[in-house]
């Protein structure tokens, strides 16, 4: 099975880190010693030379997002809007201004591809056809790609991506925290052979122009990943890369094993390299980005200190725990510095569950790729979405970085899932 070299996570004055914690992620991009903030970057801390701006605002629930080659956008709305669960959205100088809607149902995929404009609700997968201007021929009438997937109420988003044979892939979250007996019960053991993995838990790979595919249509392309809402396709390593949300709860469920400091930072979220057959270890095993090794679940016999049976994948990246990654985007586009050509963004909505630490993330992060491959530290891009400095809980935050998308001319557009803002951030040459 491939394994993947571990790259250190950046060490900043930003980062307030001791051995067992990153104890605060500041809202200030300590890392860009110039950084540019204010009105005219919508609020948002930028690295120097980089601007901001809202393009669209009080939308909905935006979820991922998709720009046309004409600089217009489609937008997933999580919950339908007055019926409508996609907007369409056009450029008008700069603003997008609502067109349209269509799609009555709530979810989170929304991808243009080879012609069609995908999108999935928590069950199905669909496609619309789209005309020359990258417009929806027929709203009302979409094709059914996939259908029937697994819904019960958590981890349920069906993200998806596609490579370039021809195949489509579908994140199916497992709908569990740790596959327990007893779901999120102290003390509860977990399920022996974890029956969760046979339709969840994983990535499925179909055919992105056949309908009305099943489960038993697909390949399960990988297992052992709790939930991945932000996956995408790297064409440079010609291999699928996936962001994994960690396990919560050791200290609430295992307070023997795990202080309070060190639920709220573990275990790591996780960048994967992912090819057909591979196992990233959910939910015998989690990685643990201080010790740097792949620790046993104390559901199947772990004390946070023993090490797992060295059979299951090591991530590409391990970032600070519970910062919940939900988009990923490789930039291939030219406006950007040559340092982003083929690297990675990572859109993290920020976390729930980091009590008593102060919450964290709220921000997109940057990783450096050489051939394929990470290939150096990651570092906050865009910061400041929150509003605060320091957020006690999900609630406060103004605003969550959820969508990634880039746009014909190489910026990169971000969507925001409570109020609803697209922002657009491009590059000012020098």
């Amino acid at each position: 099975m491939k394994k993947n070299i571990i790259f250190p996570v950046l060490l900043t004055t930003a980062f307030l880190i001791s051995i067992f914690s990153f104890t605060e992620i500041s809202c200030t991009n300590e890392n860009n010693s110039d950084s540019t903030v204010g009105a005219e970057n919508a609020g948002l801390i930028l690295p120097s030379g980089f601007s901001a701006s809202i393009v669209a605002n009080n939308l909905g629930t935006v979820r991922h997002i998709a720009v046309t080659k004409e600089g217009n956008v489609y937008a997933k709305l999580g919950r339908a809007k007055a019926g409508n669960g996609i907007l369409y959205l056009k450029n008008n100088n700069g603003q997008l201004e609502k067109q349209n809607g269509f799609g009555d149902y709530g979810g989170t995929a929304m991808r243009i591809h080879d012609g069609y404009l995908y999108a999935s609700s928590n069950t199905d997968v669909y496609r619309y056809k789209l005309n020359d201007k990258d417009e929806v021929t027929d709203a009302s009438n979409p094709e059914k790609i996939v259908t029937g997937l697994l819904d019960h109420g958590e981890h349920n988003s069906k993200s998806v991506t596609f490579d370039e044979a021809g195949n489509i892939y579908v994140n199916i979250g497992a709908y569990s925290n740790s596959c327990q007996v007893e779901d999120r019960t102290p003390g509860s053991m977990g399920r022996p052979g974890c029956p969760i993995l046979d339709s969840a838990g994983g990535i499925w790979q179909f055919k992105a122009d056949k309908t009305d595919q099943h489960y038993g249509d697909g390949v399960h392309y990988a297992t052992g990943l709790r939930n991945v809402v932000g996956l995408d396709w790297n064409k440079k390593d010609n291999a699928l890369f996936v962001m994994q949300h960690g396990r919560d709860q050791l200290h609430d469920l295992f307070p023997q094993y795990y202080t309070t400091k060190e639920s709220a930072i573990l275990p790591a979220e996780c960048m994967y390299e992912i090819h057909e057959g591979d196992n990233a270890g959910w939910p015998y095993i989690y990685y643990d980005q201080i010790q740097k090794k792949q620790i046993l679940m104390p559901e199947y016999g772990g004390d946070g200190k023993k090490a797992a049976e060295k059979k299951y994948l090591d991530p590409a990246m391990a970032f600070p725990g519970h910062l919940a990654p939900n988009d990923l985007l490789f930039y291939t586009g030219d406006q950007f510095p040559e340092k982003y050509k083929n690297g990675a963004f990572i859109a993290f909505h920020g976390s729930w569950n980091r009590s008593p630490e102060p919450q964290a993330g709220y921000f997109v992060v940057f990783v450096p790729f050489v051939n394929g491959k990470p290939a150096g530290n990651w570092e906050v891009f865009a910061d400041g979405f929150a509003g605060a400095k320091d957020i006690s809980s999900p609630g406060k935050a103004e605003h969550r970085p959820c969508g990634l998308a880039q746009g014909p001319d190489g910026s990169l557009y971000v969507s925001d899932d409570v109020k609803g803002n697209i922002y657009k951030i491009v590059y000012h040459k020098k």
